[in-house]
């Protein structure tokens, strides 16, 4: 399955230090293999899924959705304010 990345993903991801994009890059490639790893929304995020890891004690979030043949990762973060700034965000997009 191909990702393609948004914006606030990318820019995240490229604020990060690469020991922690090496992680990330992990966690994309076991979703790409099992799409269904991450927990889905209900009400207004219910088109995603929303993937938990760990990363030095840390608990990050990443939310993407999947059509057809095309994994679309949205956005990664810690949990404060993750799916209150996804909301916004899916809200502009539109």
């Amino acid at each position: 399955m191909k990702p393609l990345y948004k914006a606030p993903f990318r820019k995240f991801v490229k604020k990060q230090p690469r020991a922690f994009q090496l992680v990330i890059e992990d966690e994309v490639e076991k979703i790409s293999t099992t799409p269904a790893l991450g927990t889905t929304k209900k009400g207004d995020l219910a088109q995603f899924q929303v993937h938990k890891f760990l990363h030095r004690g840390q608990e990050y979030l990443m939310a993407y959705r999947w059509e057809v043949n095309v994994l679309i990762f949205y956005m990664i973060g810690s949990h404060e304010n993750f799916y209150r700034d996804l909301k916004r965000y899916v809200k502009e997009v539109r």
